[in-house]
């Protein structure tokens, strides 16, 4: 019985998946993400890959690279496209399909309101002869262009996004880095408890059931009579270590004139001043303080303790609206116009010393600016940075490798922090789910020298908090 189960489950055919360009740009590894399934690329999606591959864009970067793995694949010794090329590098490797190129002309009646100069039609052509050859055979376009799916479903033809590079299916599950404790928490938990004392901390040694779901540095609260606030510092199976975090709404822990207003500010604050913590990532709509937090916590830091030499500040310059056309000046020069966020903050800042004066003030806002240095992303490759406060803006708009590029910079004795908020990504073909900044928090959480905190309230402005939720 066993045998003729396999042998049925071998004959199942599989399934044939029609690429589009736009896929390749986005990812060029796609071509080995089919698993035992084949693909198809249409002529059209290698015009229009070489039609991107001139330029310094991540675009143009992926198109070549793209190029470069079909030459590797179509390279391989007796491969004939008509039989399909396998697409296994290697044995480890889960791409056991193989890939097939149009070779000749298929033509698939387009309806009369398509015109078949299109690129896009073009394919959807291709799609309908290859149904139309295979009738037995699945097969479905693979598409990031939204308008192209729906032309293909229209038609009667099936249609998928490209969902390999998705890290979650809904943001709505991603690590929030805190965690509410129930009220029964003490008691099915506190049995057989250590606490102890050191360097004005607590520690608690818990055991039961939720341990095991806990992550290091996940923040933990209760609120009653005797509110509890703590960090995770250690998890081994059924045991946790609990450490109650430093309290930094209170005026004696200022930060840099700053002191947090809400919870989630206040577990913010202490992985931003815990020198312990090398990659910190902050979400959280606009106005809940993900850069003014940030800031302070780099200025004190900075010039107070020492820690680190200078901060650098860098964000993804992808515009809202028209763009603005090329801006005269050196690099920094022309990356001023994107940094009005990291300007408000500063004059935030420059204002919480009230005995200084306006002289202290312009000096200390002289000070401040001489270890503040604006970076753009182009330049970033190669560089290595050596006790810097890194910060990098609108990391939503980063894909997962250029996240994996600016991480990878941190040198010696560097902090990395990335601030975002998921719901404004202004990049093409990326989404909430498949964004660097959820990559990263998704794949970074529970290492013991990261931390990531979720802001939920805005502290802006009544205003500002009020139209975030109407609007």
């Amino acid at each position: 019985m066993p045998t003729r189960k396999k042998r049925q489950a071998r004959k199942t055919p599989t399934k044939l998946f029609v690429l589009d360009t736009n896929v390749l740009m986005h990812d060029p590894t796609s071509l080995f993400r089919f698993e035992e399934h084949d693909i198809f690329l249409p002529i059209m999606t290698l015009e229009e890959l070489d039609n991107h591959k001139v330029g310094m864009s991540e675009v143009s970067r992926n198109a070549r690279q793209a190029s470069r793995f079909l030459d590797e694949i179509i390279s391989k010794p007796g491969g004939k496209i008509q039989d399909g090329i396998a697409l296994q590098r290697y044995d480890a490797d889960s791409a056991t399909g193989r890939m097939f190129m149009q070779t000749e002309a298929m033509n698939g009646v387009l309806p009369a309101s398509l015109p078949i100069g299109k690129a896009d039609n073009q394919i959807i052509g291709v799609l309908i002869w290859l149904q139309k050859r295979d009738p037995h055979r699945q097969v479905i376009l693979v598409s990031k262009d939204i308008n192209m799916r729906i032309k293909a479903q229209a038609l009667g033809l099936a249609a998928e996004d490209y969902f390999n590079d998705k890290v979650l299916e809904d943001t709505d599950l991603l690590y929030t880095g805190v965690r509410e404790l129930e009220a029964g928490f003490w008691e099915q938990h506190g049995s057989n408890m250590e606490s102890w004392k050191k360097d004005g901390r607590t520690y608690y040694r818990v055991r039961g059931p939720l341990c095991n779901q806990l992550l290091v540095n996940e923040f933990v609260y209760q609120e009653n009579e005797r509110p509890l606030y703590a960090t995770v510092k250690d998890v081994a199976g059924k045991t946790a270590v609990l450490e109650t975090i430093k309290d930094y709404t209170h005026a004696k822990n200022v930060v840099w004139g700053i002191t947090a207003r809400n919870r989630e500010q206040n577990f913010a604050l202490n992985l931003l001043m815990n020198p312990e913590i090398d990659f910190i990532t902050l979400l959280g709509q606009a106005g809940t303080g993900k850069t003014l937090l940030t800031l302070a916590a780099a200025l004190m830091q900075t010039l107070e303790s020492k820690l680190y030499t200078e901060i650098i500040m860098t964000r993804v310059t992808v515009p809202v609206g028209e763009d603005i056309g090329f801006l005269p000046g050196t690099e920094e020069e022309k990356m001023t116009p994107w940094m009005g966020a990291l300007e408000d903050n500063l004059d935030v800042l420059n204002k919480t010393d009230d005995e200084a004066g306006e002289w202290g003030r312009a000096a200390t806002r002289d000070l401040i600016r001489s270890r503040i240095k604006i970076k753009s992303l182009n330049f970033m490759r190669g560089r290595t940075f050596l006790k810097k406060f890194l910060i990098i803006d609108e990391a939503q708009n980063l894909t997962p490798k250029q996240m994996k590029t600016l991480i990878t910079r941190a040198g010696p004795g560097t902090k990395v922090v990335c601030l975002g908020n998921i719901a404004q990504i202004d990049t093409p073909y990326l989404t909430e789910g498949s964004s660097g900044l959820t990559y990263v928090v998704d794949r970074m959480k529970g290492w013991a020298h990261c931390g990531h905190i979720t802001l939920a309230r805005g502290e802006r402005s009544r205003l500002a908090d009020y139209a975030g939720e109407v609007l």
